[in-house]
């Protein structure tokens, strides 16, 4: 099976200073996890963290190379989900501005035969990576 990174997921297993990277990078192997999947959301949203946060001191060029390092990584392959995906296919439990982009990641993980896998534990039907 396939699984999406959200962006916060994306990061911890990106950024080695990141503070749930252990966490994330060890969910992988022992879940059996061999493929992953980004999409334009959760890429733009890994590079724009990156270049925002203070705490990173990434320019835009550093997080997309730092990005094309991790998806080309031997550890685990990585494939792209295009998206088609517009409001119509939001879930009825949406219902707020912050869960918007939870809400599409999920609808579109599954439309594409993967799950959706996060440190959020407010997104039903996710997987969630466990403390």
């Amino acid at each position: 099976m396939k699984f999406l990174l959200d962006v916060s997921a994306l990061l911890s297993l990106g950024v080695l200073d990141h503070e749930f990277h252990d966490r994330t990078a060890k969910f992988l192997p022992k879940n059996g996890i061999t493929e992953l999947a980004t999409c334009a959301i959760t890429e733009l949203g890994f590079v724009r963290v990156l270049a925002q946060a203070p705490q990173y001191r990434f320019t835009v060029a550093q997080a997309r190379d730092l990005l094309a390092r991790l998806k080309k990584a031997d550890v685990v392959k990585f494939t792209f989900i295009v998206d088609h995906h517009d409001v119509t296919h939001l879930p009825s439990w949406v219902k707020t501005a912050k869960q918007l982009t939870d809400g599409h990641l999920l609808e579109l993980a599954k439309a594409n035969g993967a799950a959706l896998v996060t440190l959020d534990r407010g997104i039903p039907g996710a997987v969630l990576i466990p403390d």
